[in-house]
């Protein structure tokens, strides 16, 4: 239903758009067309690196390792993972959905989301040249329990 509903209010604002100004509309299309061109081979490789680890990791491996029945460490792992792996957000989300339905829990995928964004394990070597080693650790640490305390509170309000 929710996307009959989007795609009805594509449809008309599409039409106001047209009716408005033509030359804008056409303009418009030709930019997304470009900008979707350009986003194509990421998007296959999100396709693939999803398609891949669901195609390795079975629905019942997958529970076991970040399911409810692994418990905290599944937490922990999910939150480590999200630490030590480099990806773009726009792989992760598709995969971090992937993972949910196959069975993870949202405590976990949160775990995992939120320190791939606020952790960087990978990236601090740069970060110790930039900003110091003191307080590279400190964030970072600290980046760490937060992401613990959120993925808590969103396995208890979404969980």
């Amino acid at each position: 239903m929710a996307i009959i509903t989007i795609y009805s209010l594509l449809a008309v604002t599409l039409g106001i758009s047209f009716y408005k100004d033509k030359k804008k509309t056409k303009k418009a299309f030709i930019v997304a067309r470009k900008a979707l061109l350009k986003m194509a081979p990421s998007l296959l490789a999100i396709l693939g690196i999803v398609g891949l680890i669901l195609g390795i990791l079975t629905p019942e491996t997958i529970s076991s390792l970040i399911g409810a029945e692994a418990g905290i460490w599944a937490t922990i792992l999910g939150a480590g993972l999200g630490a030590l792996t480099l990806i773009p957000s726009l792989i992760a989300f598709p995969l971090a959905g992937s993972l949910l339905r196959a069975g993870a829990t949202t405590m976990t995928i949160s775990a995992f989301v939120t320190t791939l964004v606020m952790v960087g394990v990978i990236t601090a070597p740069m970060e110790i040249e930039s900003l110091g080693k003191k307080f590279t650790f400190f964030r970072n640490g600290l980046s760490f329990i937060v992401a613990l305390i959120i993925a808590v509170i969103m396995g208890g309000v979404l969980g």
